[in-house]
């Protein structure tokens, strides 16, 4: 009985050993199977890692180009913008060009015509001065005939007097007789109209008429 058991115990031994040593082995299997697939795991994170750097090199060389593509964008159209502003200038510039040239020409124009009215404002002026010159000479000559109004009416009624006294001598029967013994006594030359306006300051022509001369 006792040999039995032994026997018993050693096969149950055997077969613990024998399932002990399957277990282990299934185990080391696992655990290959496990490292395997954790060293698989770990190859795909680093691939993974590997191609997340790529991904976000080339996001931030994405990201860069769009930032150089909107600064260029936005240095376009500063060009655009100036170059538009100085088209407009070019054209102002132009147009100022255009106002200055005709603002010269209006100018020497200008000039020209105050150089004529200047020598006519000349012209003028001496012009004004002969006037003045002149009716100064003028007023002279007029205060001079005034002059000689004066004496031709003072000599015009001096004569016109004489003439009076004469004639009412010849109404006196008196003073013609006396003037005619005169005559007949000291008889004088044949009497000529300028004989008779001798020394009367009067011009006798030969049609017969006569004026009084301007006495001096």
């Amino acid at each position: 009985m006792k040999s039995y058991l032994s026997l018993t115990f050693l096969v149950v031994s055997v077969l613990l050993a024998v399932m002990l040593a399957m277990a282990k082995h299934a185990d080391n299997a696992q655990l290959e199977v496990a490292a395997s697939a954790m060293a698989d795991c770990s190859n795909r994170l680093d691939t993974a890692q590997a191609q997340m750097v790529i991904r976000e090199g080339t996001l931030l060389t994405l990201l860069t180009l769009l930032t150089l593509t909107e600064t260029s964008l936005e240095f376009s159209n500063r060009l655009t913008d100036a170059q538009s502003k100085l088209a407009l200038q070019t054209d102002q510039i132009t147009s100022l060009n255009r106002q200055v040239a005709v603002a010269a020409a209006e100018n020497q124009t200008l000039g020209l015509s105050i150089t004529d009215l200047t020598n006519q404002l000349a012209t003028l002026t001496g012009r004004i001065s002969q006037t003045e010159d002149s009716l100064t000479r003028t007023n002279g000559d007029l205060v001079q005939l005034r002059k000689n109004y004066a004496l031709l009416d003072n000599r015009l009624r001096r004569d016109v007097a004489e003439r009076v006294v004469v004639e009412r001598r010849f109404n006196n029967l008196a003073e013609v007789q006396a003037q005619a013994a005169k005559l007949w006594k000291y008889p004088t030359l044949w009497v000529t109209p300028e004989s008779i306006y001798a020394g009367l300051d009067v011009e006798v022509k030969s049609s017969g008429s006569a004026h009084v001369i301007t006495p001096d």
